[in-house]
């Protein structure tokens, strides 16, 4: 039987390698500070465009702002960190879909965007929209998204991203982690 030995590295090939992981990690986290600053800036005037009269336009542009809210969430979570494996979600099995799913350190966070547009005279509050119902079905399409990919055990949680929209202002974006319970 032949023993090997363990190979280390030593000197400037040490350096090397040390510096391309170092600047890899750097690269990640200035592409998403890029991509945070130009989504932010293109939605300074807020996520909506001009007002919409019919009820099917009015319907797409719900659609769109939705889109537009989760791009924002999106490059909003990896400023902070966050390491997605997955956008959009659609399983087959399931009726729902996941927004986003990524990791939060070792945890592996499933998201759900809510944006929503002031409304004069109503409460705007994106996060209280998310019904047992909706619960229902996260919970359900996680177990399938957890099932279809086979990944290595680690804790989950859920995360609620709310982005308020006022027209003409930047839009407000909280987030609330573990914000629902992973089971129902």
């Amino acid at each position: 039987m032949r023993v090997r030995k363990k190979m280390t590295l030593t000197g400037p090939l040490f350096i090397l390698a040390k510096y391309c992981i170092t600047s890899n990690r750097m690269m990640a986290r200035l592409i998403a500070r890029i991509g945070f600053a130009w989504v932010q800036w293109k939605s300074r005037h807020g996520l909506s465009g001009a007002d919409e009269a019919t009820a099917d336009v009015k319907k797409r542009g719900a659609l769109q702002i939705g889109v537009r809210g989760e791009a924002y969430a999106y490059w909003y979570l990896r400023r902070l960190g966050y390491i997605f494996i997955a956008r959009n979600f659609d399983s087959s099995r399931a009726k729902g879909e996941l927004d986003l799913v990524g990791y939060d350190g070792d945890v592996l966070a499933i998201v759900e965007v809510r944006t929503r547009v002031a409304t004069p005279g109503q409460p705007m509050l994106p996060e209280m929209s998310i019904g047992r119902t909706k619960h229902e079905v996260l919970v359900r399409t996680a177990q399938y998204f957890l099932g279809e990919r086979h990944l290595v055990p680690c804790p989950v949680r859920f995360d609620v991203v709310a982005i308020e929209e006022n027209p003409g202002k930047p839009p407000t974006v909280r987030l609330h982690k573990a914000a629902l319970p992973p089971t129902v």
